[in-house]
């Protein structure tokens, strides 16, 4: 879950907005889902509309007004809270839930040292993104004249949204799990790409490229060179005073004419393409590692124009009698899995990145832009993720990295749509297996959140591309799950029938009761919390 902070001080401005159309009439069905104790009494029933706007307004703002407080980059404390287009949609009973623990945690409310803020949780259909999402506005001044804390309010509410996450089951943000995930998107990301027409932000097309190509590559040499096969434009990051020693590396897509390069290291893509994790999957080798230095300097002078040193194998198309060979080994690799421990998290890491591997290579060939395979090899990537002190590299003679560069290296190559081959159809049955066993593994050791993210994401969606595969008799699907549609929340009490029209005063019975600071019994200093 996303929270995203913004400060102001006109309540009546962001109510207007909420209740509104939006910016773009991008907003629909806009009701009220959660809110302090007094609003939750007699908060309004249905679609929210101007007027009703207004009311709720003048609410929040009563206790600011009645006793004339000024706070510091203003009064207004507004949070919108979002769920990846990934995780569906929820019912307006948990984002209430949500609204109010969120609340809770941050100390708006529900607090035995101080008074409660006034604050309303509004729900108004999907994002341009197709994003599920509520706002929270937040009246800084509290019932008794007192100001809420802000202070570190931003790392308050990541960890309050984690608390969240862990609670009802939502997929966990990456940045927020230390040294374990892959890179949210930056702040204008989206907005730069729909600028360019393109569908998705560089970083994720980028995401995708550099694990389809990770994953078909038996070596550090060859990934240079596919990078640049795939269009991606790479260099180097030399260790400082050295021209042979390669530390890590930076990958863009090639800019549109009159437009700079926008270059994304591999750690801010996802920490497993860091070009440390990255190695651990590719044997060690004084011959191998001199090849990849001189395919690295070929790249430093100019990386627009680069020229493999080395052609290798990528220079070849795979035959037709690879489908079959490949999809056998990805069978016994499977089998192979079985014997493994459960609690072995290096070895089950190495079989969900190189199943997650295969589908961003598979996606690189046949989705224009990042659809339904690039999701489900995100979702599966994300479960793969370790911290540094347990990840361990893989034998360099292990058939397991020669089989998963196989069947990247053919299903990049593979056909689209309708001209899919039974032979596609075939490797894809093993690869959805293979999905399972990883799913099964997560099951096994009760990690209930991985395994609800390959169950809800990655199920559903391959089970999206199998239907447009070759009829293949026991193909079957790692098991889908179906998020309930939005419905509107049971609990929401009676309309604000009869609430005075702004500045007339209020019917909700809540005399606004200045805070009186309590003489200390005893020496020390009285810490007042609300100030």
């Amino acid at each position: 879950m996303i929270p995203n902070i913004t400060r102001g001080d006109r309540m009546a401005g962001l109510m207007s907005y909420l209740a509104g159309k939006g910016r773009h009439n991008d907003h629909s069905d806009q009701h009220l889902v959660a809110g302090d104790a007094l609003l939750e009494q007699w908060g309004p029933q249905g679609q929210l509309d101007e007027e009703m706007g207004r009311r709720l307004a003048h609410h929040l703002d009563q206790p600011r007004q009645a006793f004339q407080v000024e706070v510091a980059r203003g009064h207004v404390w507004h949070v919108s809270l979002s769920l990846r287009a990934s995780e569906g949609i929820q019912t307006d009973e948990v984002w209430g839930a949500i609204a109010r623990d969120f609340v809770t945690a941050m100390g708006f409310d529900n607090n035995p040292d101080a008074a409660p803020c006034r604050w309303a949780a509004v729900r108004h259909g999907l994002s341009a993104n197709g994003n599920d999402h509520i706002h929270i506005a937040v009246n800084l001044v509290r019932e008794d004249g007192t100001k809420a804390s802000i202070h570190h309010d931003y790392s308050r509410a990541q960890q309050a949204a984690r608390a969240i996450e862990q609670r009802f089951g939502l997929e966990r943000l990456e940045s927020r799990t230390t040294d374990m995930g892959m890179r949210g998107e930056r702040p204008g990301e989206r907005e730069v790409a729909a600028r360019r027409g393109d569908g998705t932000p560089a970083s994720i097309r980028l995401e995708r490229t550099v694990r389809g190509v990770a994953a078909s590559s038996l070596d550090e040499g060859e990934f240079v060179r596919r990078l640049n096969q795939a269009g991606v434009i790479v260099r180097p990051r030399f260790v400082s005073g050295r021209d042979d020693v390669v530390a890590g590396y930076s990958v863009a897509l090639r800019p549109r004419p009159g437009e700079p390069i926008v270059w994304y290291g591999g750690g801010r893509l996802a920490r497993d393409l860091t070009l440390p994790r990255l190695r651990m999957g590719w044997p060690d080798t004084a011959e191998g590692a001199q090849a990849a230095v001189d395919e690295w300097r070929a790249t430093w002078g100019n990386p627009m124009r680069y020229r493999p040193v080395w052609p290798g194998r990528e220079q070849q198309e795979p035959g037709a009698d690879v489908w079959r060979e490949y999809t056998d080994e990805i069978r016994r690799l499977r089998e192979s899995l079985s014997a493994v421990d459960p609690s072995d998290r290096a070895a089950w890491a190495h079989a969900a990145r190189d199943a997650s591997g295969a589908l961003a290579a598979w996606s690189q060939r046949v989705e224009p832009t990042p659809g339904p395979l690039a999701a489900a090899s995100r979702t599966l990537a994300r479960t793969a993720q370790q911290r540094s002190r347990d990840a361990r590299p893989r034998a360099a003679t292990s058939t397991a990295m020669h089989s998963v560069a196989g069947m990247a290296r053919v299903l990049a190559v593979a056909s689209t749509g309708a001209n899919a081959s039974m032979a596609e159809a075939m490797l894809f049955r093993e690869l959805i297996r293979l999905v399972g066993t990883v799913h099964r593994m997560h099951d096994t050791m009760k990690q209930v959140d991985a395994a609800k993210q390959i169950t809800a994401s990655v199920g559903a969606r391959l089970d999206a591309v199998r239907s447009r595969m070759p009829a293949m008799v026991g193909a079957e699907a790692v098991p889908s799950t179906e998020k309930p549609t939005t419905e509107r929340a049971a609990s929401t009490t009676v309309a604000l029938d009869g609430v005075a029209a702004p500045n007339t005063g209020s019917p909700l019975p809540n005399p606004l009761t200045p805070h009186q600071p309590q003489v200390p019994t005893s020496p020390g200093r009285d810490d007042d919390r609300g100030r």
